[in-house]
C-alpha cells in the first residue's frame, strides 16, 4: 500500500524541510490528497490508510488526520465504521441531486458573466468555441474534456461571483468518476458540444436570460445522461474512472443531452474546477 501511494502522481511524496506538523502540514496533505481524487489517481471507494499516507507526505498522523476531516466534510472522503476512511463513492441518484444544485449556481454564473463581459473577453470565448469544434472533428475527447473545464471557468471568472465559484468546485469535486464515464461514452462530445456553444455565445452576446436557459438545458441534459448510465447493462466500463489521471483533469467532460435544439439561447481548496 505504501508504494502504491508513492507511486500516485496527484501524491507527492515528502519533501526534505517539508511542514511536517500544524495548520501548513494540515494544507498541504488537504490538498495533495484532494488534487489526487480529482484527477482520479485515488479512485473511488480506495482505502485511505493513515500511517501510510502521513508517512508519504512527510505529516503527522495528527495533521493527515485533520486533512481527512476536512475531505469528508467536503464530500470527497467518507468514515466506514471498522474500516477507516476511504474515497467516497457517490451514487448516480447523489450525483442527480448535486447535478441539481449545480444547476441554480451555473445558470447564476452565465447571467452574471453575461452582464459583465468585455468584448476581449467574449472574443477569447469564441476563440475557445472554435477550439471546442475542432477538438470534437479531431475526434479527441479527452482535449475536449479539458476546453469544456476551461470554458467553465471562464464563465465563472467573468461572472465574478466567488461564493458561486467556491461551493461548485466543491460540487463539482464530488462528480468527478460520473463526469468522467460519462466522457468516454461513444458520442458523447458530439452530443454536448451544441450545449456549451449555446451556452458560450449567450454569454458572449450578452444575452443573460439565453444564457441562464442555455446552462439550464445542459445541466437537465446532464440529469437525463446520469440517470440513463444508472439503468442495468448502461454504466461506464470497469476501470474508466481510474483513467481519469490520463486525461489530466478531465473532470468536466462529462455533460450531454438533447439541449443542443434548445434555445440558441473552499476551507479554501485549491480550485480544481470548472466542469461541466
Amino acid at each position: 500500500m505504501f508504494g502504491d501511494i508513492r507511486s500516485v502522481r496527484g501524491m507527492p511524496a515528502a519533501t526534505p524541510g517539508g511542514p511536517r506538523a500544524g495548520e501548513a502540514a494540515r494544507a498541504h496533505a488537504f490538498a495533495a490528497i484532494r488534487q489526487a481524487i480529482l484527477s482520479g489517481e485515488l479512485a473511488p471507494g480506495r482505502r485511505l490508510v493513515e500511517e501510510d499516507l502521513a508517512s508519504a507526505l512527510g505529516v503527522t498522523r495528527q495533521s493527515l488526520r485533520a486533512a481527512l476531516l476536512d475531505l469528508t466534510a467536503e464530500g470527497l472522503v467518507e468514515r466506514v465504521p471498522n474500516r477507516g476512511a476511504r474515497v467516497r463513492v457517490v451514487t448516480a441518484e447523489e450525483a442527480v441531486a448535486i447535478t441539481e444544485c449545480r444547476m441554480a449556481l451555473e445558470a447564476l454564473c452565465a447571467v452574471k458573466a453575461a452582464q459583465r463581459i468585455t468584448d476581449a473577453e467574449a472574443a477569447q470565448l469564441r476563440e475557445l468555441g472554435e477550439n471546442l469544434k475542432r477538438s470534437v472533428a479531431d475526434g479527441d475527447p479527452l482535449r475536449y474534456s479539458e476546453l469544456n473545464r476551461e470554458l467553465h471557468r471562464r464563465v465563472g471568472a467573468i461572472s465574478g461571483q466567488t461564493v458561486a465559484i467556491g461551493l461548485l468546485d466543491r460540487l463539482h469535486g464530488q462528480l468527478v468518476r460520473h463526469q468522467f464515464q460519462l466522457a468516454l461514452r461513444p458520442g458523447r462530445p458530439e452530443v454536448s458540444l451544441a450545449e456549451h456553444l449555446a451556452i458560450l455565445e449567450a454569454v458572449a452576446d450578452r444575452r443573460p436570460h439565453n444564457a441562464n436557459l442555455a446552462v439550464r438545458a445542459h445541466l437537465a441534459s446532464v440529469i437525463g445522461a446520469l440517470q440513463a448510465c444508472d439503468q442495468p447493462g448502461q454504466a461506464g466500463q470497469p476501470g474508466q474512472a481510474g483513467q481519469a489521471g490520463q486525461a489530466g483533469q478531465a473532470g468536466q467532460a462529462g455533460q450531454a443531452g438533447q439541449a443542443g435544439q434548445r434555445n440558441q439561447s473552499t476551507h479554501q481548496a485549491q480550485p480544481s474546477q470548472q466542469t461541466g
